[in-house]
């Protein structure tokens, strides 16, 4: 595999790149925020691997960059910041895996392979729609009736796994494993937070695509369709 390591930290960077090397793995290196959103950016990688705590751009702020350019590269945050609202930032600013320093470099690794196994989105169909919502995964674009919406990345990934099914009833925790790759409950209010702004651009002024089934979840389904909920 490609690998992108961005650390600034030298020893930790070394240590790190030199364990991939020995796995088999091809890595290049980036010891700045700048240097890594140029690669990350630029170049085709299987997974990157991105300290938070950089030197400007910080992690977070590379990462909400790619996502927004419409990199779907698999991204681990390595991080000393362990709290939960630390690592519900993280995946809301498009991470897919959160690792807390210090760490076991079996742990990376593993981690690192399974991100590369996900199945990669171009063997899916890449054009999704539902009544009269649009959602293009290869121009990251969305529109309702022919206008555009605009979705901040974590909204754009929320609607994806709704429209993927339509029709059937989404639970809370099959969306924060689904969507934020949560496989506990954060006890936040994560869900209910994006559910409301996601309706409040999806169905503004428009007959409502995405119901609450009270005690169940949320089912997204065209206005024709006869499925629970309010």
């Amino acid at each position: 595999m490609k690998l992108l390591l961005v650390e600034d930290d030298s020893e930790t960077r070394a240590y790190i790149a030199r364990g991939l090397s020995e796995a088999g793995h091809v890595v290049d290196q980036a010891a700045s925020g700048r240097d890594g959103l140029f690669l990350a950016a630029g170049e085709a990688y299987d997974v990157i691997i991105l300290d938070r705590m950089l030197p400007a751009p910080d992690g977070l702020a590379i990462l909400r960059t790619i996502r927004a350019s419409g990199v779907k590269t698999p991204v681990l945050i390595l991080t000393t910041r362990s709290l939960v609202a630390d690592r519900v930032e993280g995946f809301e600013a498009g991470a897919d895996d959160y690792l807390i320093k210090p760490f076991a470099f079996a742990e990376l690794l593993a981690r690192v392979n399974a991100l590369a196994r996900r199945p990669a989105l171009s063997s899916e169909a890449t054009v999704l729609e539902v009544a009269d919502l649009r959602l293009d995964l290869l121009k990251r674009g969305v529109s309702r009736a022919g206008k555009a919406i605009a979705l901040q990345p974590r909204e754009f990934r929320l609607l994806e796994f709704l429209m993927r099914r339509a029709g059937q009833v989404v639970t809370r925790t099959m969306l924060l494993e689904g969507v934020w790759d949560f496989h506990f409950d954060p006890q936040t209010s994560v869900v209910e937070t994006h559910i409301s702004r996601l309706r409040a651009k999806i169905d503004r002024d428009q007959l409502p695509l995405i119901h609450t089934v009270r005690g169940a979840g949320y089912v997204l389904r065209g206005p024709e369709a006869g499925a629970p909920g309010d």
